[in-house]
């Protein structure tokens, strides 16, 4: 059989994580066909998931409904002679490619499936490959245009902090890595800007929603692990410090209320007054859990700070786990990601230079360049200024963009050459 029928209901959760998995499959394997799933994912996010409000975007929405009209799929599916009616001519190509027929292939309509690929498609019709590829993308923008013009699904216009959390980390790391894509960056900050405004308290706490203007529950655990994950990857993407105070504030307030004296962490506050006993959720499914997300943050800012606090905090956490995430890893596929960060090394990447300096940009670029879960970067032109750790102490050699691969604080010796810091991080 196949995969036909999508989940018509948009979850803010799915389509970030999805995002972001695309976008390492890419980095990983670099097929563009990767790529571009991970660019329609968060495009779509972009147009149809971000709330609005008077001085610019809100945060994202935690959902579209499946009905429309009272119809599941309304507003997704379609017929073929719509489809001939709004492409013309072009439609026999496209009805090939997507296996559009007078029948449907579902309920008598047409679920837009993908049956046939370009270079079939391109020796049938005797055009170049390319030329099918352009068509077609063309033919996908017309329809779409089509179908905003129909009655849309109803929107959950709750921001959650967490799923806006992993929302984040996609757009932040799409911002610096898929070729042209620096809107994405910009959205993220502007999104951040929003929710540290809106759901960050006076005592430095945590909110754990907003919607029609008004501030909800206070936030649980994972609330301040996704975001504090966003806020970091933001970070590494514009090498704004306060995006990694704001991190810190998160992780602290974590350790703080919601830590246990036995290791990892507790969902709830240890003043929130309404629970019997205080939950404890592991289990990564459908999102990561606050406790592996915790430890993936923690691991992140040792690296970043050198705090023994957080290295500490992490290497307990995963301990309350990683037995059962061995045994059952399916259930706990962030957990054992986490254990690479606690297990290391962990790159620490500081490189120190002005912007105007060409050498800058390459350095920049290649370590950004692949997928490298296990490392973190701290960018600055001026140490002196900077509040971040690991670039104390860091100079730009005779003037030139100079770069630092450390361990733990002990670093290799500094290069200017983008091509001898990319060698010292493959000695991994």
């Amino acid at each position: 059989g196949s995969w036909l029928v999508p989940h018509f209901e948009k979850m803010l959760y799915d389509n970030a994580q999805l995002a972001l998995g695309y976008l390492h499959a890419w980095q990983v394997t670099g097929e563009q066909r990767h790529a571009d799933v991970a660019d329609d994912t968060l495009g779509f996010m972009a147009r149809a998931m971000v709330v609005a409000g008077t001085d610019g975007p809100v945060g994202l929405a935690a959902s579209l409904d499946a009905d429309t009209l009272g119809h599941e799929g309304l507003t997704y599916v379609w017929t073929k002679p719509e489809i001939d009616a709004i492409l013309g001519p072009d439609a026999r190509l496209f009805d090939a490619a997507y296996g559009v027929t007078q029948e449907g292939n579902w309920e008598g309509r047409v679920i837009l499936s993908r049956v046939r690929q370009d270079e079939d498609l391109a020796t049938e019709w005797s055009i170049p490959e390319t030329d099918v590829a352009h068509r077609l993308a063309l033919m996908r923008a017309t329809l779409l245009a089509s179908r905003d013009t129909r009655p849309q699904p109803a929107r959950d216009d709750k921001v959650l902090a967490s799923w806006n959390g992993l929302a984040l980390a996609a757009f932040a790391e799409a911002g610096r890595s898929l070729p042209g894509r620096d809107r994405y960056a910009q959205l993220a900050t502007e999104l951040v800007l929003s929710l540290r405004a809106r759901l960050r308290r006076e005592d430095g706490r945590l909110r754990r929603s907003w919607k029609d203007g008004r501030p909800g529950p206070p936030a649980v655990l994972e609330d301040h692990t996704h975001l504090a994950a966003g806020l970091l990857a933001l970070y590494e993407t514009t090498f704004d410090e306060r995006w990694i105070a704001w991190a810190v504030e998160l992780m602290d307030a974590a350790l703080e209320r919601f830590g246990d004296a036995e290791g990892g962490f507790h969902d709830t506050s240890d003043d929130a007054t309404d629970l019997f006993a205080r939950p404890r959720s592991l289990v990564d499914s459908p999102l990561p859990s606050g406790n592996s997300m915790a430890i993936d943050v923690l691991s992140r800012l040792a690296a970043l700070t050198g705090n023994d606090r957080y290295r500490d905090a992490a290497a307990s956490a995963l301990g309350s786990a990683i037995g059962t995430a061995s045994r059952r890893p399916l259930a706990f596929a962030n957990w054992l990601n986490a254990a690479g960060m606690v297990l290391g090394p962990i790159d620490e990447v500081a490189i120190v230079g002005t912007r105007q300096d060409p050498a800058t940009n390459p350095m920049l670029d290649m370590v950004r360049s692949g997928y490298r879960p296990w490392q973190v970067v701290a960018y600055t032109h001026d140490p002196s200024a900077s509040a971040i750790p690991l670039l104390r102490g860091r100079v730009a050699q005779g003037g030139s963009t100079t770069g630092y691969v450390c361990h733990a604080f002990t670093c290799r010796l500094p290069t200017t050459d983008p091509a001898l810091l990319e060698a010292q991080l493959s000695q991994r």
